[in-house]
């Protein structure tokens, strides 16, 4: 072998380890990013028993309302609600309501500004309202 076919498949392993560890590390952020989709999941969704998916929506609609919020849309086919708040800036909520057997699975997402919202609070927050007005509406 001559000089520089050595030196070019010394460049070519040195070139194939680099882009070996870019990849390595990319997939570690993919499973770190991906553990973190599943806790954020975990406190953007709550499952209720034996509730009517029209009624839910309607509770739904209340709470964000009591919340501050004005509802744009509103689908009960689909089981959508999106709200907005306007209080000196802009909070956005979209809140899913669909049936899972005999469950029902409400799911909010909230974005502020265009950033989505990744602290629990304001879902606590929500969730906690909500789980006040489904547990007046069943002893009323």
């Amino acid at each position: 072998m001559s000089r520089y076919q050595i030196c070019r498949n010394i460049v070519l392993i040195g070139f194939a380890i680099i882009m070996l560890q870019g990849c390595q590390t990319n997939a570690s952020k993919q499973v770190l990013a991906a553990g973190n989709q599943v806790e954020m999941r975990s406190y953007q969704t709550r499952t209720y028993d034996d509730l009517n998916k029209k009624e839910t929506m309607r509770i739904v609609m209340a709470t964000l309302q009591d919340l501050g919020f004005v509802i744009l849309k509103a689908d009960d086919v689909a089981g959508i609600i999106s709200a907005t708040k306007f209080n000196g800036y802009q909070l956005r909520m979209s809140v899913s309501v669909r049936t899972k057997g005999s469950q029902i699975v409400v799911r909010a997402n909230a974005q502020y500004n265009l950033a989505a919202v990744e602290d629990p609070q304001p879902y606590n927050d929500f969730f906690t309202s909500l789980e006040k007005a489904l547990f007046l509406e069943k002893n009323t």
